[in-house]
């Protein structure tokens, strides 16, 4: 297990124009050949946008691209005709394949917080699709087939315990609250990454304790 601790991660974004970004993983002009990437996962980037503030239509290609927000209203338009107002607790998946433009802002009267993840698919190419699930439950894991990987949400009170799947890769991060894994705790935007995961819980710690849990098959995804 290797914990990153939410302040180690690399500050990105353009204050002027009210965008504040936090990245777990080398990204943009913050590279480093040490970072790249966990299992499928390539990116792992919290989003602060005030209001009125937002990212313009750009592009994306060979990227399955999922939205958490944290608080906040994310209005999100593509080049393929979907336009969505996704909330906390929703899971938004685009999946760029060949290639795919959109458009993200905060539309809304307040601030904007949502985490948004890269996985590098198995195989390139294909045709980009969008899908929502929203008010994703628990129980409810939500599959990314062409990443070869599962997100799995838990939300957790004072004490309460969840079980992880066993899995050549995990990566957990805390959205919110605190949360002890095995011997570590982790607070809002700490992060674990976990190889041969076997046997481990969650425990949360004091209330309102959100979590989300990447599993990943041990297949190495494109490229």
């Amino acid at each position: 297990m290797d914990v990153w601790r939410s302040g180690d991660r690399y500050q990105g974004g353009d204050p002027g124009a009210g965008i504040a970004s936090l990245h777990a993983f080398s990204f943009g002009p913050h590279y480093d050949p040490g970072n790249l990437r966990f299992g499928a996962i390539i990116a792992c980037n919290e989003e602060r946008l005030a209001p009125g503030a937002g990212f313009d239509e750009h592009p994306h290609s060979h990227t399955e691209i999922v939205t958490w927000v944290v608080s906040g209203e994310l209005t999100h338009r593509d080049s393929a005709g979907h336009e969505s107002v996704v909330r906390a607790g929703d899971v938004q998946h685009l999946s760029a394949a060949a290639g795919v433009r959109h458009v993200e802002r905060n539309d809304g009267e307040v601030p904007l917080t949502f985490l948004q993840m890269w996985l590098a698919p198995l195989s390139p190419g294909g045709e980009p699709s969008y899908a929502i699930v929203r008010g994703i439950a628990d129980s409810t894991p939500y599959a990314v087939p062409r990443a070869g990987a599962m997100l799995h949400v838990r939300r957790l009170s004072d004490g309460e315990r969840a079980a992880l799947p066993d899995a050549p890769f995990l990566y957990v991060h805390a959205v919110r609250g605190e949360v002890r894994l095995g011997a570590e705790k982790l607070g809002p935007g700490d992060a674990a990454r976990v190889s041969d995961a076997a046997g481990l819980e969650l425990r949360g710690i004091g209330a309102g304790a959100e979590v989300l849990v990447w599993e990943f098959s041990p297949a190495r995804p494109f490229p």
